[in-house]
C-alpha cells in the first residue's frame, strides 16, 4: 500500500491512515477546473476521486442527506453533474451506492469502474467538520424545528423570573417536543461513525488489503470512560462528597468544573480533589447564561475566566447549559473544551457533535459530552435507574468510542442519582478493555496521536511520533474497520 493525494485528505488526517501528499499530483489536477482530489494507490494503480468543498461553492445540491445508515452533509454533485468527469477518465462507470435526501428520493450515487477506482460525489471532510461544528442544522432543521428551537430559547430566557418547580414542570412539558427531533437522533447517533466505516471499506477496495490506522486509544485499550461533573450552586459544592464517595470506593477519579463567581470556593476542597488525583476545570464564570451570548460579552469575561483558570491549574472549560459557539471557543485560550454533546435534544442548545470520539476544534481539542445528563435522565425524563447510561456506555464500547459523563452533586440528593451512578461505575468495573482517564489525558492524547503518524518498515507499520510508546497500529478490512491488531 502506497497512498499519495493530490490534496489533503481530512479522513486519513483524523484517523492517521499514512499517506503523502504528491506535488506533482496537485499540479496536474487540473480535471474539472480542479474541482475533484484524488487519492491514488501506486501498488494497486486505483484511484479515489472525491469533489472538494473548497473548489465547489457553487455548484451541487447543498443540504443533509443519508447513504444508508451514514450522512452525508454539504455539497453533493447530481449524477449529471459528474457525467463528464466519468467520462474523462473512461469507459465503464456504474452507479453503487445512493444518497438520498429526506424524503427517500436518490440524488446522486457513488460511482465505481471495472478497474476498481471510485468516485464520490461529496467530500467527506466537509460532512465531518458539518458534524463536529453543527453545521449541519441550517441544513436540516425545516420551519417546525426552528420554531421549537425558538421555543426552547425563549424559556431559557425567561427561566431566571420562574420558580424552581414550575421550571421542571415546564421543562418536562418542553421535553415531549423537543423530543421529536430526529436528527441527531438520541439517544445514540451512529451517522457520522458509520461514514467512517463506509469510507475504510472504499480504501480498502482502493489498496485490496487491509489499511492500517493508529489506534484512537492508548496501551492496548479499545475504548475510553471519562467522569465529569459540574458544581451549578453553593449546595453542589457543599455536597460534592456524594458523588465522590462513590468514585473513591471505586478507585476512580474525575473531573469537578468550578464556577468562580457564583457561590464561595474554598480552595481547601480544591486542593484535596487534587490531592487525591482528580481534575479542576473551568465552568463559566457565574453561570447565568451569558458567557456566549454575545461576542463582546464574551471577550470582557474571557481575562477574568482565564485568571481563574491559571489560579486553579485548570486546562479544560465547560460552558454553562452547554452553551457553545463553534467559532469562538479557542480564543479561550485552554487546552479543551468539553461543551458539545454527541446528541441532546433537550439542552438550550439542541443538537451535537454526532461523535464519541474528540475532535480538534483548530487549536482547541474538544471532548463530546456522549452519555445523558443526569438532570435530563431523572429529573426530565424521569428515569428510574441506570439502564440507558449502561447501554449507551455499551454501545460506545462496541464502536469503540468514548463514554464522557456529567454529573452534578447539586443534584445528588436524589436517591435515583447516586444508585445509578454506582451502578454504572460497577457494570465496567472488570472490564480490561478500558481506559479510564481524566479530560486533560485524553487531550493530551490525542494530541500526541494527532503529531503521530504511520511509517512503514521492512517488518511492517511502526509509529513513528509522541504517541510511539503507547499506541497501537490497527487495520481496516471490508466490513470491518475497526479490527485490530497489535503494534
Amino acid at each position: 500500500m502506497q497512498l499519495a493525494g493530490s490534496h489533503p485528505f481530512l479522513f486519513f488526517d483524523y484517523l492517521r491512515v499514512p499517506y503523502s501528499q504528491d506535488a506533482d499530483a496537485v499540479a496536474t489536477s487540473g480535471e474539472e477546473d480542479g474541482l475533484f482530489g484524488h487519492i491514488h494507490d501506486a501498488d494497486s494503480g486505483r484511484t479515489l476521486w472525491w469533489p472538494r468543498a473548497d473548489a465547489q461553492e457553487h455548484l451541487g445540491l447543498h443540504g443533509g442527506y443519508k447513504m444508508g445508515p451514514a450522512v452525508v452533509f454539504g455539497r453533493v454533485l447530481p449524477d449529471n453533474a459528474v457525467a463528464s468527469f466519468l467520462v474523462s477518465k473512461g469507459a465503464g462507470w456504474k452507479p453503487n451506492d445512493a444518497i438520498v435526501d429526506t424524503t427517500g428520493s436518490v440524488v446522486a450515487h457513488i460511482w465505481g469502474s471495472r478497474t476498481d477506482d471510485v468516485v464520490l460525489p461529496f467530500d467527506p471532510g466537509e460532512t465531518m467538520v458539518r458534524c463536529w461544528s453543527e453545521g449541519y442544522k441550517h441544513l436540516r432543521f425545516g420551519l417546525s424545528a426552528r420554531v421549537r428551537v425558538a421555543m426552547v430559547h425563549a424559556y431559557y430566557h425567561a427561566r431566571p423570573a420562574i420558580p424552581r418547580a414550575m421550571q421542571i414542570r415546564m421543562r418536562r412539558a418542553f421535553a415531549s417536543i423537543q423530543g421529536r427531533a430526529t436528527f441527531p437522533a438520541w439517544p445514540i447517533e451512529d451517522g457520522l461513525h458509520d461514514l467512517f466505516d463506509w469510507l475504510f471499506d472504499q480504501v480498502v477496495g482502493l489498496t485490496g488489503g487491509p489499511v492500517p490506522w493508529v489506534d484512537p486509544w492508548p496501551d492496548g485499550r479499545s475504548w475510553s470512560f471519562v467522569l465529569t461533573h459540574d458544581v451549578d450552586t453553593q449546595k453542589g459544592f457543599d455536597s460534592i462528597d456524594l458523588l465522590r464517595d462513590i468514585e473513591r470506593e471505586s478507585g476512580r477519579t474525575s473531573s469537578w468544573n468550578i464556577v468562580p463567581e457564583r457561590y464561595t470556593v474554598a480552595d481547601s476542597v480544591l486542593d484535596n480533589l487534587r490531592e487525591q488525583g482528580c481534575e479542576i476545570g473551568l465552568h463559566g464564570l457565574h453561570h447565568d447564561g451569558r458567557d456566549l451570548e454575545s461576542l463582546r460579552t464574551f471577550e470582557t469575561r474571557l481575562p477574568a475566566m482565564r485568571d481563574y483558570a491559571a489560579r486553579w491549574g485548570a486546562v479544560g472549560f465547560r460552558s454553562p447549559a452547554t452553551h457553545r459557539v463553534w467559532e469562538w471557543m479557542p480564543r479561550l485560550g485552554l487546552d479543551y473544551d468539553t461543551s458539545y454533546p454527541d446528541t441532546d435534544p433537550y439542552e438550550p442548545t439542541p443538537g451535537g457533535s454526532c461523535s464519541y470520539l474528540p475532535f480538534m476544534n483548530r487549536s482547541m481539542v474538544e471532548l463530546p459530552i456522549t452519555l445523558p445528563q443526569d438532570h435530563t435522565l431523572f429529573a426530565i425524563l424521569q428515569q428510574a435507574d441506570a439502564s440507558l447510561w449502561v447501554d449507551k456506555a455499551r454501545h460506545i464500547r462496541d464502536r469503540d468510542g468514548m463514554a464522557l459523563l456529567i454529573t452534578h452533586p447539586d443534584y445528588a440528593d436524589d436517591q435515583r442519582v447516586v444508585d445509578s451512578y454506582q451502578e454504572l461505575l460497577q457494570a465496567f468495573a472488570k472490564d480490561r478493555s478500558v481506559w479510564w482517564a481524566l479530560p486533560r489525558e485524553v487531550s493530551a492524547w490525542w494530541r500526541q496521536r494527532g503529531a503521530s503518524q504511520l511509517k512503514p518498515t521492512p517488518t511492517g507499520w511502526k509509529i513513528d511520533g509522541p504517541a510511539a510508546k503507547r499506541a497501537r497500529v490497527r487495520y481496516a478490512t471490508h466490513g470491518a474497520a475497526e479490527s485490530c491488531t497489535g503494534s
